[in-house]
């Protein structure tokens, strides 16, 4: 597969790299890296449309310089790129993300070993860090557990080493299929299925909690897929959008049953945690 690789230098960098990292989800980009001169994103080179990219509300901001360049990616200089920008991520001191040309010390109750190939969640964005810290609140001891838009898997891979019956992981992208697989295997992990698909999936299947860290308007869209798919008292995570964005999620979750439990934001970005009634 061609990729497309757009470098945005901006500045200010923060916290508009992030924010235009969402708004660039939106129109099909899969994988981005920030730094401080402002973000690299990643697109298939099919679905690449300068035209489209031209309305993104980020793009247009006065206060903020941003210049453009694009260029054909090859995917095999991922790795020297991610790995520049790649560093250990500690959780409430209780739980590690780090890949393996890291030198670890320390000692933690979860360790994760994530060597991501393109694929989102490594812990070093909001969101997966707020999942990420909200997770480690819960007992997931026996239960059944879906990570929806999963990435790297390192959501279901913590669901399991927290200790999870079974995980599915879904991801409607090879390259995070691919590499959600290698990251379970490579922690060791034999109760997560990996799948590559869509919400169409999960099927008739019922879970104790869902994860989903995908963005706003999927989320809207799956939110009576969810629903109907947890056990009663079942909870779900919900991530990916703005902290202005709550209380639409909100209000739309609790049209299909899912009873708001409590929020936690960072830098802008916020989780959601519902339950069923």
């Amino acid at each position: 597969m061609q990729y497309t690789e757009v470098t945005f230098n901006m500045e200010p960098a923060e916290p508009w790299n992030d924010l235009l990292a969402a708004d660039l989800g939106e129109i099909g980009f899969e994988s981005f890296v920030t730094s401080e001169e402002g973000l690299v994103a990643y697109i298939d080179s099919r679905e690449f449309d300068e035209e489209k990219m031209k309305g993104v509300e980020t793009l247009n901001l006065d206060h903020v310089k941003i210049s453009i360049s694009v260029k054909p990616y090859e995917v095999q200089n991922w790795n020297e790129k991610w790995e520049s920008n790649f560093k250990p991520i500690d959780v409430e001191g209780k739980c590690l993300v780090y890949a393996s040309f890291h030198n670890i010390e320390g000692d933690y109750d979860y360790r994760i070993l994530i060597d991501p190939k393109m694929s989102f969640g490594t812990g070093h964005h909001a969101t997966t860090y707020l999942i990420l810290r909200e997770m480690l609140d819960e007992d997931f001891s026996g239960k059944k557990v879906l990570d929806m838009g999963s990435g790297t898997a390192v959501l279901a891979i913590l669901a399991s080493m927290k200790g999870a019956a079974a995980v599915t992981a879904i991801d409607n992208n090879e390259w995070a299929f691919e590499n959600a697989r290698e990251n379970v295997e490579k922690n060791n992990i034999t109760n997560v299925e990996v799948l590559l698909g869509d919400e169409t999936e999960i099927g008739s299947e019922k879970y104790n909690t869902i994860i989903a860290n995908i963005n706003k308007n999927i989320i809207l869209s799956h939110l009576p897929i969810y629903a109907e798919a947890l056990e009663p008292n079942g909870e779900l995570f919900t991530s990916g959008f703005f902290e202005a964005d709550a209380t639409d999620i909100a209000e739309e979750a609790e049209k299909h049953g899912l009873k708001f439990i409590k929020k936690r934001s960072k830098d802008n970005w916020c989780v959601v945690h519902f339950q069923k009634a």
